[in-house]
């Protein structure tokens, strides 16, 4: 994964991918999962093809990928546009990991989908609480 990678999700040029963010506290030891990534302040980011990045996310967590986004779309939070970081509304930490991926624009569902291409963001912070964000492709 390059910036550029990152920089064309966060475009919504890469619709079909997934990014993951794990900070250097919860990677394994062996460090297996960064080899696929990027390192950033803190952590490692990817930007991998869907599927790849569903089983990714399952082996770097241990938690089935569509099950922790439907976990923290019970409860909003604040995750970083740049997808690195969050803050957690229950108890103010940082996120321990991230999922997103986007969805194109659909006039027809309406809201927010109406508007332009959608980044849903899926974190956890280190105790556990999961939480999620979303947002417009190019908002601030």
């Amino acid at each position: 994964m390059t910036d550029s990678d990152l920089d064309a999700f966060l475009a919504g040029d890469r619709l079909d991918h997934v990014v993951l963010y794990l900070t250097d506290d919860f990677l394994d030891d062996e460090g297996t999962i960064a080899d696929y990534g990027t390192e950033v302040d803190g952590g490692v980011v990817l930007v991998v093809p869907g599927e790849k990045g569903r089983r990714l996310f399952s082996a770097g967590t241990g938690m089935d990928a569509m099950e922790f986004a439907k976990q923290a779309m019970g409860s909003e939070g604040d995750i970083d546009r740049d997808l690195q970081g969050g803050t957690c509304p229950d108890c103010g930490e940082g996120a321990a990991y991230i999922l997103a991926f986007a969805e194109a624009q659909n006039e027809e569902v309406g809201g927010i989908y109406a508007e332009g291409d959608v980044i849903h963001a899926y974190a956890a912070c280190p105790d556990g609480t999961a939480f999620s964000d979303r947002w417009i492709v190019g908002e601030a």
